[in-house]
């Protein structure tokens, strides 16, 4: 099937104008024409090989939402013309432990990635910034009429994201919670606990954006460059979600979890942490990871936020436009996620 869309030749290449071919779709295969795409950190980490192993030509963008054009004679879950979303993740094994508890991106085979993969014939993937995307119903979303589409597109990574460990890790009522950063994933992260009926902690070295965070939901927002300010939190938290995609000091987060609390990373620096054991062995602490959410609890996630009105605060912006658009993620110059509109593809 034909397709086009931009794609880095290299990890210095600007992304450029590609043309390409998808597989035709199979019986349970739904093909997606792709309204907009997100603008991930997890992209740009990608396109410059900063994480290692990139595949070239890559097209990235794994925030897919769209209309159905067609659908396999098996497909029951849509039809064309509906609303549809496809995420981080395009297939897994489905056979798995890990696989059928509906953790589907822990697949033990390997999960494969919506773009910068090889599906399991050998074939490469290709994700969002392009024209289409043919899916296997199985890891496509429904997605409601209700709410703005280009702002549900962000909730296909930074939503889910951020969404699962706050419902891993029961967060709600009664709980002090902290957010670090402000960014693609920590706005979302922010507004969820907020929704959830935790106390929400915003941390952010940005005093510009103190105001901001109040408005979408913090009780509080610390100042994480400020000693003094830090130092009042001192072993208080239960729960803290860490968004940040950059280099830090994450043992002073560590420092502000009390009894059994836990961090949980989320941002995906390119560079290891570095823990300082007495950071995790007081007060009995937990670090720990998590990666989106399984294809029921990404549905969830979207039900909940058309339910709730959630969605993503975004920054239209075009194809002509993709190498200010990551400069100015990675300055995070950008309130809070690029949406590609793909009318300008």
């Amino acid at each position: 099937m034909k397709s086009f869309g931009y794609a880095a030749q290299s990890k210095t290449s600007p992304l450029t104008p590609f043309d390409f071919e998808r597989r035709e779709p199979n019986p349970d295969d739904v093909v997606v024409s792709i309204e907009y795409s997100g603008i991930c950190h997890s992209d740009i980490h990608q396109a410059r090989d900063e994480w290692g192993g990139s595949i070239y030509p890559m097209v990235p963008g794994h925030e897919i939402v769209g209309k159905v054009t067609a659908v396999g004679s098996n497909v029951s879950k849509f039809k064309v013309g509906d609303l549809a979303g496809v995420g981080v993740i395009v297939d897994s094994c489905r056979v798995c432990e890990n696989c059928k508890a509906d953790a589907q991106q822990y697949c033990v085979k390997g999960a494969v990635e919506t773009y910068n993969k090889l599906d399991y014939t050998g074939a490469p993937t290709y994700g969002g910034y392009s024209n289409n995307i043919v899916c296997h119903q199985a890891y496509v979303h429904t997605i409601s009429p209700k709410l703005d589409l280009a702002a549900v597109a962000p909730l296909l990574c930074a939503g889910i994201t951020t969404y699962s460990p706050l419902r891993h890790w029961k967060v709600g009522p009664g709980q002090k919670v902290g957010i670090i950063g402000l960014g693609g994933l920590g706005h979302m992260g922010l507004k969820f606990a907020h929704s959830f009926g935790a106390h929400v902690v915003q941390f952010t070295t940005s005093e510009s954006k103190i105001d901001d965070a109040k408005k979408l939901g913090a009780d509080e927002v610390v100042i994480s460059k400020d000693a003094a300010a830090m130092a009042k939190h001192a072993a208080s938290f239960d729960f803290i979600l860490d968004c940040i995609s950059a280099p830090h000091d994450i043992n002073a987060y560590l420092g502000l979890l009390r009894l059994n609390g836990t961090l949980c990373l989320v941002g995906l620096p390119e560079t290891p942490l570095s823990v300082a054991p007495f950071s995790v062995v007081a007060f009995r602490r937990s670090l720990a990871g998590s990666g989106i959410g399984g294809m029921q609890e990404t549905q969830e996630m979207l039900d909940y936020c058309a339910e709730k009105n959630i969605v993503a605060d975004i920054e239209l912006t075009s194809y002509d436009k993709l190498a200010e658009a990551y400069e100015r993620v990675i300055k995070g110059d950008v309130k809070y996620r690029f949406v590609l509109d793909n009318t300008t593809l």
